[in-house]
């Protein structure tokens, strides 16, 4: 998905209502569901306005579960906390890391995955390794205010760090050969290296996981003081135990990403 169709999408699309099961929720409680759609295969916003990805399927079995009537919400990464704590949406399901300092400004649910950090090199690049000192001197990209620019910029400082509002233009970049490098999460993009547009480029080696930095997994974000909280925690662990998870794990992944 390119910028153009993001930014078009978002703003002819920017709430789509996908019932998580329309007739058992009619009674139940109501939940605004706030997500970036623009970082497949976890979310993302289709030609057609739908949501797609593991975190929205995610969010709707979480909500089956609950009893809850759902909806969507897009919003651009660098504004879903303020969006959170505006009361735009009541809950972020968005592949966001907990992480210390996020805990300063909403609560979460416990993880409902958990993946490392990975680099992406172009297929002739002469980068050898995915270490601070094979990227010493060269450019690499990275999605803003995310957990793994935090990264880059702590371990990665003798490189050119260059931050991008969205996953999509670090792509674009990379693939046009404008910078030597990106780091984000191995899942997103091993899944993007496979589509014809990450046919440039090659998975260069994961890298060590920053437990500071990089928090212990990607949950769910409430406003401070929401019982909301406690009750995706007690859901996450209903689809974990019916298998829910597992099937909508499979869809996606040939490997479990809940991480240890």
């Amino acid at each position: 998905m390119r910028i153009s169709k993001r930014f078009t999408l978002a703003a002819s699309a920017a709430v789509i209502a996908l019932f998580a099961s329309s007739a058992a929720m009619a009674d139940g409680e109501k939940i605004v569901i706030g997500t970036e759609g623009a970082y497949p295969p976890f979310n993302n916003l289709e030609s057609d306005g739908t949501l797609t990805g593991f975190d929205v399927d995610i969010a709707k079995a979480l909500c089956e579960q609950m009893k809850a009537e759902c909806t969507f919400v897009t919003q651009d990464w660098d504004g879903i906390i303020p969006g959170l704590i505006a009361k735009k949406f009541d809950a972020i399901v968005a592949s966001m890391s907990i992480t210390a300092e996020r805990k300063q400004q909403v609560d979460f649910s416990k993880k409902y995955y958990n993946t490392p950090p990975a680099i992406v090199v172009p297929k002739d690049s002469d980068i050898a390794e995915a270490t601070p000192e094979a990227l010493a001197g060269k450019s690499l990209g990275a999605q803003g205010s995310t957990t793994h620019a935090n990264y880059a910029e702590a371990h990665m400082k003798d490189s050119d760090i260059k931050m991008y509002p969205t996953a999509d233009e670090y792509k674009l970049d990379i693939a046009n050969g404008r910078i030597d490098a990106v780091i984000d999460d191995v899942v997103v993009l091993s899944e993007w290296l496979k589509t014809n547009d990450g046919a440039c480029c090659k998975l260069l080696g994961t890298l060590p996981v920053d437990p500071v930095i990089n928090g212990e997994g990607a949950g769910i974000a409430v406003r401070k003081g929401d019982p909301l909280a406690d009750k995706l925690t007690a859901a996450i662990a209903a689809i974990r135990a019916s298998g829910k998870y597992q099937e909508i794990n499979a869809k996606y992944f040939p490997f479990d990403v809940y991480g240890d």
